[in-house]
């Protein structure tokens, strides 16, 4: 096995590799001796090869040639890359793809580039470009849509390009979108409130409780979302409304009880998801606990069927209460294996996530009140 092997192999297998394995793959792509495993390993290192941000932001302006507008998919990967590392200097590359329709398809790829905290306004602008540019292209929608829902009300100048997809397939997507944009999307207020009772185009299934959340949020009147979130409580379909009586706090009160009673749902996504909606409803922590606690199950491989990671994130919001939790996150922590059932294309970036959310969790828990 070459060095570069070796090391795209170990630090897809480990938690905690040796940086000099992120050296070995950096070395690679940056050379002729570029792999498609390299190339996907690079894109989904992060902050672990921030050090090498310089030079890849050389290799980068190599890519893109004298006039700095080549696209390809060496662009994009180093593009990418140092957009994983929260480097600026991704932007004009980024800019770049978007408008030759370059940027990548896949939503995990697309989530890279949410790594640059200092310009989610800009990173909205190439998501706004990507929309215009990729059409009615399925990957080129969702990618988009995810990652302007990440800017939140960074993204308010897309709002009427988000809008337009409210009747299309992405209408789930864009629902999202614009209730995390919040107050500048108000214009879409009726539409949305469409979709909640009914009668927008296509609406069915979970529709109407993203619709109705996503009218709270850009009029602020939870009325129609307490009304249909809290009808979907009642009759059984409860899953696809509980995270929306989550948000809504203690304004959704009245639905306590039988949110309460969903705790002891057969299905684990419920019972994880009722316990977060009854922890925010009431304040009360108690009857949350043990069954987030049961849910976290220190062998987990990633496995999307079990609802691990969000039973973790939400101890840590519960914070110093659920210190009962404390040293099996941190058994998981420590763990040197990265999560194993995701397939290598996203395996570093899902393991990423739950140390992040691990991580999270025990500074909510330990940092209670400091």
């Amino acid at each position: 096995m070459s060095r570069r092997d070796a090391a795209v192999e170990t630090v897809l297998r480990k938690r905690w590799p040796d940086p000099a394995c992120w050296d070995a793959v950096v070395d690679a792509v940056c050379s002729a001796e570029s792999s498609y495993d390299a190339d996907q390993v690079l894109i989904q290192a992060g902050t672990a090869i921030a050090r090498h941000a310089d030079r890849i932001a050389v290799d980068l302006r190599r890519q893109q040639g004298s006039f700095g507008t080549a696209v390809g998919r060496g662009v994009t990967v180093r593009a990418l890359a140092l957009a994983g590392t929260g480097d600026l200097r991704a932007l004009p590359a980024l800019h770049s793809l978007a408008e030759h329709c370059g940027l990548p398809y896949s939503r995990p790829e697309a989530r890279v580039m949410a790594a640059l905290p200092p310009a989610p306004a800009e990173l909205a602008a190439v998501m706004r470009t990507k929309l215009r540019r990729d059409g009615d292209r399925y990957h080129g929608n969702t990618t988009a849509l995810e990652v302007l829902a990440l800017c939140g009300a960074d993204a308010a100048l897309a709002v009427d390009d988000v809008a337009m997809r409210l009747d299309t397939q992405y209408a789930y997507d864009a629902m999202r979108v614009l209730g995390r944009i919040g107050p500048p999307a108000a214009a879409t207020a009726d539409r949305l409130a469409a979709y909640a009772t009914g009668r927008g185009k296509g609406a069915r299934g979970s529709y109407p409780r993203r619709a109705a959340w996503a009218h709270w949020k850009v009029t602020g009147d939870p009325a129609l979302a307490l009304d249909v979130c809290g009808a979907a409580v009642r009759t059984g379909t409860a899953s696809h409304g509980l995270p929306f009586l989550a948000d809504l706090g203690p304004l959704a009160a009245a639905h306590a009880a039988p949110v309460r009673r969903l705790m002891e749902s057969p299905g684990a996504w419920t019972r994880t998801y009722a316990a977060h909606a009854y922890w925010r409803i009431t304040g009360d922590p108690g009857p949350a606990i043990p069954a987030l606690l049961a849910q976290v199950d220190p062998a987990w491989d990633g496995d999307p069927a079990m609802p691990v990671r969000e039973a973790v994130r939400t101890q840590g919001e519960i914070g110093a209460p659920a210190v009962s939790a404390a040293p099996l996150l941190r058994r998981i922590l420590a763990q040197g294996e990265r999560l194993g059932r995701p397939r290598a294309g996203v395996r570093i970036l899902a393991d990423q996530a739950y140390v992040r959310t691990l991580t999270e969790a025990l500074e909510g828990i330990d940092g209670w009140g400091k």
